[in-house]
């Protein structure tokens, strides 16, 4: 019993504060001490330098060498490419074109790299947070390259064809901050200690932004009118993937902590970058924000529902 509840308040503390950011941007909004300039202006930051230099940071520290697991990274890519290949047949059938590319990207893409690799850690401590750091630094880059393709495909602004897809796959600055990133973690380079502080200060600017863009973005009109989308794609994240992913897991084998992780990863909501991506790529930004509230709030449910049920299979 005091594992459950101890679960639902770690579940708790990792969500609260994306609600409580994503509500002050409403309230700030409401007030007219932001705008849609500053909206403009603090989504194109985030996109193009702090969350760049968040994950940077994030895999800079990452040890390549511990707890690697390759079934479970194997299997991980794996059910992230496949699910982004069965959530984009399914937009095709039931999205509008000029949606798609947010439905896709809302939909596969998790927040791996706060609320998962938080949750793992809370849950298996040292081994959660090692085996977690390793798979969030690897599904990012995914997450990125493949939003990338999905969002230039559909983007009202971009010509999609192969050389733009690739010019924005290779100048997408998230991309940039993660492969700059690899060789200093990979020889375990280290910065000096005030850039080191400085880039810290800089980063932390990108959950807060963003929040709070996503809340000044959203309206309960707005809302209304992309509420079928935005709970189609949420539950594809939070229900459907965690489900078939656990599935295939258990087939290969895959049980015990690792699949703990695992289950947290694939079930973790919609991460707060898809809405800066899908602003930069000139798409449906609301109908992106209100992914990111809709599966937040459904997580905080399934995430404990999930857990509670594999800890009772005696699975993890």
């Amino acid at each position: 019993m005091f594992a459950v509840l101890a679960l639902i308040q770690a579940t708790f503390n990792v969500t609260a504060p994306v609600f409580a950011l994503v509500l002050l941007g409403c309230l700030l909004k409401r007030l007219g001490w932001i705008d849609t300039a500053f909206v403009n202006t603090a989504s194109s930051l985030v996109f193009r330098a702090t969350m760049p230099t968040l994950l940077f940071l994030g895999i800079l520290k990452a040890d390549l060498g511990e707890a690697l697991q390759p079934l479970l990274l194997g299997y991980f890519a794996l059910a992230t490419v496949t699910s982004f290949l069965v959530v984009w047949g399914w937009a095709v059938w039931r999205c509008p074109p000029a949606d798609r590319g947010v439905y896709v990207q809302g939909a596969f893409r998790g927040n791996c790299g706060i609320v998962g690799l938080a949750l793992a850690a809370t849950q298996y401590g040292d081994y959660g947070l090692s085996v977690g750091g390793i798979l969030a630094g690897m599904v990012i880059l995914f997450y990125n390259v493949l939003s990338t393709i999905v969002l230039a495909l559909y983007s009202p602004q971009l010509q999609a064809n192969w050389r733009t897809i690739l010019r924005s796959i290779l100048g997408n600055p998230l991309i940039i901050g993660i492969l700059v990133a690899i060789p200093f973690a990979y020889w375990q380079w280290q910065l000096p200690r005030w850039l080191d502080t400085s880039a810290r200060y800089f980063a932390a600017l990108t959950l807060p932004l963003a929040l709070m863009c996503i809340g000044a973005t959203l309206s309960l009109a707005a809302l209304r009118e992309s509420s079928r989308l935005a709970l189609g794609a949420s539950l594809w994240k939070i229900v459907w993937i965690p489900l078939l992913g656990v599935l295939g897991a258990l087939a290969l084998g895959i049980q015990g902590p690792a699949l703990g992780v695992l289950f947290l990863y694939l079930g973790c909501p919609t991460a707060a970058s898809s809405f800066v991506m899908a602003r930069a790529a000139g798409a449906n930004a609301q109908l992106a924000a209100a992914i990111v509230v809709i599966s937040t709030l459904g997580g905080m449910l399934t995430i404990n529902l999930g857990l509670l049920l594999l800890q009772a299979l005696h699975l993890v």
